[in-house]
């Protein structure tokens, strides 16, 4: 037994040797020059280039904002008979025990140097003031220039030169595995940075319901980029830090991260951002048909064979749309716009929703098993071509606060005559003061009387004659929510 296990043991020794003998020259070792994260040491493992996430995120950070919003405002109520005497309705404001406005909280990002910046819709609707916070605590005011519940989308503006931007990269170029970094204000934790791939394109999750004329678009890019509430309206980039999309949304049933997150492609965000800039409103162009995804269940349920496994089965064409005028007939499938192919709804929405009324598209589609192409002019939705373009109301300045007119939707539900709304407050005195963005300003009281508010231009009047006077300030909010301030005037 002795001797048996001397051999055993000589035979063991002899085998570890071989094995962890020198390997040669091309060996694994060799060719891979890497080793697992624990065991690095000096300069044994190199990051290579393209999968460097610390460029991206310096350049994209600073340009990606906390959106909060003001969503409406309600004050404490206080009978006061000399107030009552005077006419002046109970006073509200931020301190004394009234009730605070509730406020959401988002991302947003800088897209020009002088101060527009594009969020989500959801992060704004509602708002009755829209606060800007830089990664350097820097702190503005911002104006909605316009929103589009049909992408979630909406367009703001500060006012400064100089701002750090986030350049528009082509969602189009972006492929599936394709590292992506997130960046926003998850749970109020400012310029949050997380990084994952790409893991689907024009993905429909069915979360824009209920928007006007059911146009919806949702064509979203999939992404396991971590997500939580708060990112909304935050950057999606590639490793070159060019935006590709706008993070809005999670699927999840807890209301946090689960593993998937959703982007509006930057493609989408653009064109929606230059009509809100140029027009005011998006202009949609629309094809004028019933559209369904070539499915097995659709082909079951019409009882027909498809010719094609992908595509987008036409149910039905509107009178006189682009699509009647192109030809197009119940029971085409469209498999092809503008030379890309259309696999499903989601990929032919986001397609057509990139023209304006007007623009043609080449649609390529089969009918009957032949190939078959024309050309389709898109309308809006009253059937014509015309741009519809949203008149943007003039503004006037006085002591560093900007007033503009009242619209006339606003006049007949609070059922006044007229008014000038707050649009930004500038300086610290009317903010001490209670001024607030978004506040209707109908009458003015000074020593020599009351002066009634008509518009935006008449208030510039009114306040230029009462110069050096104290004054109290009387109106609405946008609920309805009576309230007043005083104010000195230089």
């Amino acid at each position: 037994m002795l001797l048996a296990s001397l051999i055993g043991g000589m035979v063991a020794l002899a085998g570890v040797s071989f094995l962890v003998q020198p390997q040669e020259a091309g060996s694994f070792d060799e060719k891979q020059k890497t080793s697992f994260v624990n065991l690095l040491s000096g300069d044994e493992f190199t990051v290579p280039d393209g999968i460097n996430f610390v460029a991206s995120a310096n350049v994209v950070t600073p340009a990606v904002v906390h959106v909060k919003s003001t969503i409406s405002y309600n004050s404490r109520s206080q009978r006061d008979p000399i107030q009552e005497w005077f006419g002046i309705p109970p006073r509200g404001g931020d301190s004394g025990g009234g009730t605070q406005a509730p406020v959401s909280s988002g991302s947003g990002v800088i897209i020009s140097s002088d101060g527009y910046i594009v969020t989500n819709n959801h992060v704004v609707e509602g708002a009755t003031q829209v606060d800007i916070s830089l990664e350097n605590n820097k702190r503005y005011v911002a104006k909605i220039i316009g929103t589009d519940p049909t992408t979630d989308l909406a367009l703001l503006k500060i006012e400064d030169k100089g701002l750090p931007f986030v350049k528009f990269g082509d969602s189009d170029n972006t492929k599936i595995g394709e590292w992506v970094l997130a960046v926003g204000n998850p749970f109020n934790l400012n310029s949050t940075v997380t990084a994952g791939i790409i893991s689907a394109k024009a993905r429909n999750i069915g979360i824009l319901r209920g928007v006007e004329n059911n146009l919806q678009i949702e064509s979203f890019l999939q992404t396991d980029a971590v997500v939580n509430p708060g990112n909304s309206g935050g950057a999606l980039v590639n490793l070159a830090g060019e935006l590709i999309g706008i993070n809005t949304a999670i699927a999840s049933n807890t209301g946090t991260f689960a593993g998937y997150s959703f982007a509006v492609p930057s493609t989408l965000v653009k064109k929606v951002m230059d009509d809100l800039m140029k027009y005011g409103a998006v202009q949609r162009g629309l094809l004028g048909v019933s559209i369904q995804d070539v499915s097995p269940e659709l082909a079951q349920s019409l009882n027909t064979e498809f010719p094609v496994e992908q595509g987008v089965y036409i149910g039905s064409v509107n009178a006189n749309s682009g699509g009647e005028e192109a030809g197009l007939q119940a029971g085409d499938i469209i498999v092809g716009i503008d030379g890309r192919d259309i696999t499903s709804v989601a990929v032919l929405q986001e397609m057509v929703a990139r023209k304006r009324p007007g623009d043609q598209v080449e649609v390529k589609y089969l009918r009957d098993g032949k190939s078959m192409e024309t050309k389709a002019t898109l309308k809006n939705f009253s059937g014509d071509t015309e741009i519809v373009k949203k008149v943007i109301p003039k503004t006037f300045e006085f002591e560093g606060v900007i007033f503009e007119d009242v619209t006339d939707e606003q006049k007949e539900r609070l059922d006044i005559s007229g008014g000038a709304l707050i649009n930004t407050v500038a300086t610290p005195k009317w903010k001490r003061s209670g001024a607030r963005p978004g506040f209707i300003i109908t009458s003015i009281m000074a020593e020599n009387g009351r002066f009634r508010v008509s518009d935006a231009e008449n208030i510039l009047e009114i306040l230029d004659e009462l110069k050096g006077e104290e004054i109290v300030v009387l109106g609405m909010f946008n609920d309805g929510t009576e309230y007043y301030f005083e104010v000195d005037l230089d």
